[in-house]
């Protein structure tokens, strides 16, 4: 969804200052001016990049967005919330961890519950199936418009906008991967 929004308004990614384990693409977004990022880091270690990163650019945490999976919402639901726990997402907790605090927006992207007993870890590091790659696209270009909506018009309308992007999807009730 990062990469995607930074394809649509003409931003590149390149290495991030300082030793800093991230990509980076500055962005002229509705808005203003926003750093989009990518950590070069494994997952459960992102807030190594995240904290530098927003040390970095003298970025507040409430401006802060954190993409990321969740396998307690359906495939495809996008939700968008501030301020809530980790939900045992060892990559938010990292997050979280380095900041001292939960006090961030998360975009929240479904990818439902790993059939069986397959071990969750491995459920969300597989490719999607070709199946399911036009629902991903679609899902794709609706986070990157959460995310073009929060830096335009602020939290609540990014909410109402990954409300919508859901039930415009049609998706977040799909059957199980």
């Amino acid at each position: 969804m990062v990469r995607r929004l930074a394809s649509e308004e003409g931003a590149e990614f390149r290495r991030a200052p300082r030793r800093i384990r991230a990509q980076v693409a500055p962005a002229d977004l509705p808005g203003g001016r926003a750093v989009l990022a990518i950590p070069a880091t494994f997952m459960n270690e992102s807030g190594r990049a995240v904290a530098p990163l927003l040390h970095y650019y003298k970025a507040p945490v409430a401006r802060l967005v954190l993409v990321h999976d969740d396998i307690d919402l359906p495939f495809g639901k996008l939700r968008f919330h501030f301020g809530r726990g980790t939900g045992g997402h060892n990559g938010v907790a990292s997050v979280v961890a380095a900041l001292g605090s939960v006090a961030l927006w998360r975009l929240k992207v479904g990818v439902g519950r790993p059939p069986g007993r397959m071990d969750p870890a491995d459920f969300v590091l597989r490719r999607f199936y070709v199946r399911e790659r036009p629902d991903v696209d679609l899902l794709v270009g609706e986070g990157a418009g959460v995310l073009r909506t929060f830096a335009a018009a602020g939290g609540d309308q990014a909410r109402q906008y990954a409300g919508e992007a859901t039930a415009r999807l049609g998706i977040g009730e799909a059957e199980p991967r």
